[in-house]
């Protein structure tokens, strides 16, 4: 198996994660904080699509799905464009609501569907080349792939694990 069809196959898994974690939600328990000052579902969601949108397109030199099929248009938030969701305070948390759980899927799908164009194009001599400098030692491709799935895992995780909190409400 080819290190690209891990790949694929991981975001695949996040992409059934991700549906299982909204789905049959409303407007309220995707808002809904299980704690103050924590992450709501769709906050959870929201972030994980924007990083993994954010970082896929920076490394395959294209536009982020957020723009270019304004999404962020849909979403109608009130906050930067290029905003990721990093270092969001409790009050921005709380900015990110959705009227629906398909608002979310859709913008993660099509993400997904970008991420996995860009994956079956890859040779395994690209996962070395290098696309952030400013650490020590410098990020390869392979090693941002990588950090994006666990960003996205770690998420959905916690997506799940709220909607659960909510379900025993």
């Amino acid at each position: 198996m080819h290190a690209k069809d891990i790949l694929i196959e991981a975001h695949g898994r996040i992409r059934e994660e991700v549906h299982a974690a909204v789905q049959g939600l409303d407007a309220e328990r995707l808002a809904a904080l299980p704690a103050p000052g924590a992450n709501s579902v769709a906050w959870l969601v929201w972030h994980l699509t924007r990083v993994q949108d954010d970082h896929v397109a920076d490394a395959a030199g294209r536009e982020q799905v957020w723009t270019a099929q304004d999404w962020h248009g849909r979403f109608g938030l009130e906050l930067p464009m290029s905003d990721t969701g990093f270092g969001h305070d409790a009050a921005k948390v709380a900015a990110v609501r959705v009227d629906s759980a398909d608002l979310l899927t859709g913008y993660y799908d099509a993400v997904h569907e970008q991420t996995l164009d860009f994956l079956r194009g890859l040779s395994a001599g690209e996962l070395e080349r290098i696309v952030d400098k400013r650490w020590d030692p410098p990020v390869t491709l392979g090693v941002r792939l990588v950090s994006v799935l666990s960003d996205d895992l770690q998420h959905v995780g916690q997506a799940a694990y709220v909607r659960g909190l909510l379900e025993k409400r």
